[in-house]
């Protein structure tokens, strides 16, 4: 159980090291608007891509393999997604800088926007 929070752990600060790279690339880049959105979403996802997960390491920790690894990881990664989908919702409301009801319910259509596309 150790390892696998330690693994979580170091994924979790990988994950936010990158967001903030990111975050300072599109600032360079004086990106606004739909195209930091777009620049954004790409180059997390190609740094979700480069970092070994930590659905991984818990599936190694579990010693699951065939079937079982697969349905474990399918699932680990798409609860990892929405996390992070929401992570970017709020983001992206508190940039607009939206508060109480309008921040709720941009956050949970833009978290349902984002499932949809995955």
């Amino acid at each position: 159980m150790r390892k696998i929070v330690i693994a979580s752990l170091v994924a979790l600060f990988a994950s936010s090291a990158f967001a903030a790279t990111c975050d300072e690339q599109a600032a360079d880049k004086k990106l606004a608007g739909a195209a930091k959105t777009s620049f954004l979403k790409k180059c997390n996802a190609d740094a979700a891509a480069a970092t070994p997960s930590a659905c991984d390491a818990q599936a190694a920790e579990k010693k699951l393999a065939g079937a079982a690894k697969n349905s474990f990881l399918k699932k680990c990664e798409a609860d990892s997604k929405a996390t992070s989908a929401g992570n970017t919702c709020e983001t992206q409301a508190a940039e607009k800088k939206l508060a109480g009801a309008a921040k709720n319910s941009f956050v949970k259509k833009c978290v349902a926007d984002a499932s949809a596309t995955k």
